[in-house]
């Protein structure tokens, strides 16, 4: 890692060293905060949580071959060189802040409300058709996977793709003092931690945090389509790159076809070129995301058949948009997380579906003091698609089923709730037929993989 040495490891998180002498000098290979992950000249970060410990894993760490401990207390059953902090998540932070400094790739931020993932897994698809591209891993999006990003690039990595998440004031302004982004790429502005955030200008203003340690330099790519981020029109003395499906945008989409679950092919327009685009992942919002990643592949100079080859390469996420070929089913599995928008989309993506539709729908969390309302929009609008069997799960979801009964009516046969997950596994046999299009759709705390599972394990 460059010029991460213990003797600038200390003075970024402001440590003091211990038995370091011979090793004060030495680059480290590698900062993990889990020891299991410890490999030799690694450095172990113990940190305390709710349930674990890290200072009781010091001695694994060594034995390991960790060259260096950065702790709050002293080890006590093994004799390593350390450095003592007040507080070792926030020595994270700031150690990944510091070697942020020293990299001089470009780093991109990717925040909104929906669909950071697949864009981010987009644009990394895009970029890594010319660059050695690092970009986040899983759900490390947050004030201690972000660090954890950070301190996994290395030498050979040409550009850093980072999912920016947060769910109150102030949590992005710190993301944005880590990453310092050069570029900053805004999906959408949505009903997603209202607890917190208030209202959708909360969340734009919460969002926009990520302009605060922007390069001067930077450039600023946004969802043209989004009433909300339309409203930002400079950032640093510069005017931002607008994506949308709307001609109006300096980068957008026409003559799309769709291919139903399996993708669609369109034309992206972009700086007075044509460029003839197919994806093999459904919806508008891939659509939406792969033109994310041209603005972002044109804007770091690749060529047109790199951004067209990046788009067909896509592959998807478990969890986000996932289209699984059963042997019996076709199962969308989306069950991540949701919010309004997110569950309208996948909604949107079962409609397409040429079989019986199912959809498993459980509660989305975080949505403030219009949660039941919001539950019961879900409700009105899957009602008024060609949806066959509707099945909610879930204390909130109750309002989904609220909601497409006040539309149903009297034809409510194909409509089912459920109060646990427990309830719909026993129930869940006797409701799927072969050759059924299932949609499993909840917020990630409902749990729902498991039903996804036990789809797949059904005979």
């Amino acid at each position: 890692m460059k010029n991460m040495t213990l003797s600038n490891i200390a003075k970024a998180c402001n440590g003091t060293m211990f038995n370091t002498d011979m090793a004060a000098t030495s680059e480290v290979r590698g900062i993990v905060l889990d020891s299991r992950l410890v490999e030799r000249d690694y450095v172990f970060i113990a940190s305390r949580g709710e349930r674990v410990d890290g200072h009781d894993y010091v001695k694994a760490a060594a034995e390991q071959g960790a060259i260096a401990v950065v702790c709050e207390k002293p080890p006590t059953d093994v004799i390593i060189p350390y450095i003592m902090v007040k507080d070792s998540l926030m020595a994270l932070k700031d150690i990944a802040m510091w070697y942020r400094t020293q990299l001089n790739i470009p780093v991109i931020g990717i925040t909104g409300s929906v669909g950071k993932t697949s864009t981010k897994e987009l644009v990394s698809s895009v970029l890594s058709q010319r660059y050695r591209v690092l970009k986040t891993e899983g759900n490390y999006n947050n004030e201690i996977g972000l660090p954890l990003t950070i301190l996994r690039i290395r030498k050979e990595h040409q550009i850093a793709v980072l999912e920016m998440g947060i769910s109150d004031f102030g949590e992005m302004h710190r993301l944005s003092r880590i990453a310092k982004p050069d570029y900053c790429l805004l999906t959408n502005i949505g009903h997603c931690h209202l607890e917190n955030l208030g209202s959708r200008q909360g969340v734009l203003k919460a969002k926009s945090e990520i302009f605060d340690f922007m390069s001067e330099d930077g450039g600023v790519i946004i969802n043209g389509d989004d009433d909300m981020l339309s409203t930002i029109k400079s950032i640093k003395g510069k005017k931002p790159i607008r994506y949308g499906l709307g001609s109006d945008n300096d980068i957008y989409a026409d003559n799309i076809i769709s291919h139903g679950l399996f993708g669609s092919s369109f034309d992206i327009h972009i700086d007075g070129r044509i460029l003839p685009a197919n994806t093999p992942m459904p919806g508008n919002h891939m659509i939406l995301n792969a033109l994310a990643a041209a603005a972002l592949g044109s804007s770091l100079g690749l060529s047109d058949n790199e951004i067209i080859q990046g788009i067909r390469q896509i592959q998807p996420v478990r969890g986000r948009n996932n289209i699984i070929r059963h042997n019996k089913y076709t199962i969308i599995d989306d069950c991540y997380n949701a919010n309004p928008v997110s569950m309208k989309a996948a909604i949107d993506l079962l409609d397409m579906s040429k079989t019986r539709k199912v959809a498993i729908l459980g509660d989305m969390g975080e949505l403030g003091k219009n949660e039941a309302e919001m539950h019961k929009d879900i409700g009105k609008y899957i009602a008024n698609k060609n949806v066959d069997i509707i099945i909610c799960v879930g204390k909130l979801s109750a309002y989904i089923y609220d909601g497409a009964a006040e539309i149903l009516s009297d034809n409510t046969s194909g409509l089912f709730h459920f109060v646990s997950q427990k309830e719909l596994i026993m129930a869940l046999p006797q409701l799927l037929k072969y050759g059924d299009t299932i949609l499993v759709k909840a917020s990630h705390f409902m749990g729902f993989d498991n039903i996804v599972k036990l789809i797949m394990e059904l005979t």
